[in-house]
């Protein structure tokens, strides 16, 4: 299985982000690596209010959020987000969530394909069935959030997981593979060449990715190109644009330019140029 990244691939202005908040990574249980890439913790106490954008990874993420000056922490699941993805931090909080696999979340919820969250954030209790979450879904929220220890906030989030019990479920397994081959094989450009690689109709493989990743293959592959530009355009001065247009399977440079500006809400070129200043 593939290890999980340990970049800040996806966040727009990393550096800004992380001046303002505290930010880890943790493992989950080994029962649950299958399934869970990585936990990440978010704290801050912020003077004024600060606006956090992220483009999302393909991944479904189970949040418990607390901020305190509003009122008691709550869980989420949120799908994938289809666009850039901005949470408004105040005061002082804490997230802590839990990023599943791309296609490894549908055994947690098998009652409903994954397609079913994608651009949605919901109560954990509207997702989850288990009595812990439709009976006091306070009380698990604040269970992982109100630890100040990290390692007691892990704990209380493998309990959480590992209380759903998901059944084992070879698609989904077929799924996150899949998506990883997107990921790490920059060849891999085409849903055509992604369907005969896995032995797939393409029609069969739309359906497995609706089904357990809830976005397209076609936008998978442009999702990750995305990624890549905008932490290129994060940490180099120097970027040919139109070589990594051709590197990313792009027909020019203008596509790229466009898909960036599209997702980021800036050229790739003004942000570079941002980062290098900042």
């Amino acid at each position: 299985m593939a290890e999980p990244r340990r970049d800040t691939r996806g966040i727009v202005d990393p550096s800004a982000l992380l001046t303002r908040v505290r930010f880890r990574r943790h493992p989950p249980a080994e029962a649950l690596r299958r399934h869970v890439e990585t936990y990440w913790f978010i704290d801050w106490d912020l003077p004024e209010p600060y606006a956090s954008h992220v483009v999302p990874h393909p991944s479904v993420n189970v949040t418990f959020q607390w901020d305190e000056d509003e009122g008691p922490p709550y869980g989420e699941v949120t799908g994938v987000a289809l666009g850039l993805f901005t949470r408004k931090l105040t005061g002082r909080g804490r997230v802590c969530g839990a990023k599943f696999w791309p296609g490894a979340f549908r055994p947690f919820a098998p009652w409903a394909p994954v397609s079913r969250w994608t651009g949605h954030a919901l109560p954990v209790q509207d997702v989850f069935t288990r009595a812990a979450f439709t009976a006091a879904p306070r009380d698990t929220a604040r269970a992982v959030v109100t630890p100040a220890a990290d390692v007691a906030r892990v704990a209380a989030l493998d309990a959480v997981l590992l209380s759903l019990a998901p059944e084992p479920d070879p698609q989904a397994d077929v799924a996150r593979e899949l998506v990883g081959r997107i990921r790490t094989d920059r060849e891999m450009r085409r849903v055509g060449d992604l369907a005969r690689s896995a032995g797939l109709s393409v029609r069969a493989l739309q359906r497995l990715f609706s089904a357990y990743v809830g976005v397209s293959p076609k936008w998978i592959i442009l999702r990750y190109r995305i990624h890549e530009a905008l932490e290129l355009a994060g940490t180099r001065q120097d970027v040919d644009w139109a070589a990594l247009a051709a590197d990313l399977g792009y027909a020019d440079q203008a596509h790229l330019v466009r898909d960036f500006t599209a997702t980021v809400g800036v050229p790739p070129t003004v942000y570079a140029t941002a980062q290098q200043t900042s």
